[in-house]
């Protein structure tokens, strides 16, 4: 689970190595099922106990989406028991049970149009769904190669044990550095015809930012992926990978951007895609800390 300090988000990921362990075990030796009934207990935890991110989704739910208050305290329970399915999901992939999984990508033949025109092509998602499964479901199928770019700010005893007991994931990430190697690394990708996906949606305090309508009110969002999909000669499309069933998940792609647009219109096109999704999937925005400033 995200953590912030309730006003924003601080790049870093919640959650233990012990809690890890157990799952990766009863994952391994007792199935996916299993691991999901035991999700039950933990995720009721969460509710009762993790305040913050229970009174963002709250607000978000009830303040941003409208949504009536008798149905979202059930909203936010689902929330953290999917949640929490999507990181069982990830490690089930990687544990090699991805014959468990079913899936329907809507609009695929975009990015094999993307492919195809040989210059590699930039995904921007967010952190709605399960943005990790799809890429593992992409590598091989699409493209041999998938980048994700992302905050290397995960606990690192955490990350090395699931890197050892699963064998790591089966992308590469591309980590954002001070020193600006990762557009560097991104560069080097798209000349490779390789596929490029970052997430859009997470603005991290003192970073720039840009400041768009989202629902109505104002929000930041990160200014470097808006940047990187206006500067390179890549095409790009928004995807976003939902779970839509117990063992599913729904991908889906916009029609991908070929001429050069600015990034402040890149981001603009994206933000109405990203709302078109968190209405489609309220229970799977996990963004768990207030999202406007």
């Amino acid at each position: 689970m995200s953590r912030g300090n309730g006003n924003n988000w601080d790049g870093k990921t919640r959650g233990s190595l012990a809690g890890y362990k157990i799952f990766l075990f009863f994952i391994k030796f007792f199935g996916i099922g299993f691991a999901y009934a035991l999700l039950r207990v933990v995720t009721f935890y969460y509710y009762l106990f993790a305040a913050k991110p229970k009174k963002a989704l709250l607000n978000f739910y009830q303040n941003t989406l409208q949504i009536p208050g008798a149905d979202v305290k059930k909203l936010v329970r689902r929330n953290f028991f999917i949640f929490g399915q999507t990181l069982v999901d990830r490690a089930a992939f990687l544990l090699g049970k991805d014959s468990d999984f079913t899936h329907t990508f809507e609009n695929e033949s975009y990015l094999i149009d993307m492919r195809n025109l040989g210059k590699g092509g930039i995904l921007l998602s967010a952190h709605l769904g399960n943005w990790e499964t799809a890429g593992n479901l992409l590598k091989g199928r699409i493209t041999p190669t998938i980048n994700i770019v992302m905050l290397d700010a995960e606990v690192q005893n955490i990350k090395q044990y699931m890197d050892l007991s699963t064998g790591g994931s089966r992308f590469k990430v591309i980590a954002i550095k001070d020193d600006l190697s990762h557009v560097i690394a991104i560069r080097n990708a798209l000349i490779n015809n390789e596929f490029v996906a970052i997430h859009a949606d997470r603005y991290l305090a003192g970073a720039k930012f840009i400041e768009m309508d989202f629902f109505g009110k104002k929000a930041k969002f990160p200014i470097g992926p808006f940047i990187i999909a206006s500067k390179f000669d890549a095409p790009v499309t928004f995807v976003f990978a939902a779970k839509d069933g117990k063992y599913s998940y729904h991908l889906s792609a916009t029609p991908p951007i070929t001429a050069k647009m600015k990034p402040e219109e890149i981001g603009k096109l994206y933000v109405a895609e990203l709302e078109n999704k968190v209405k489609q999937y309220p229970e799977q925005w996990f963004n768990y800390f207030n999202f406007f400033q």
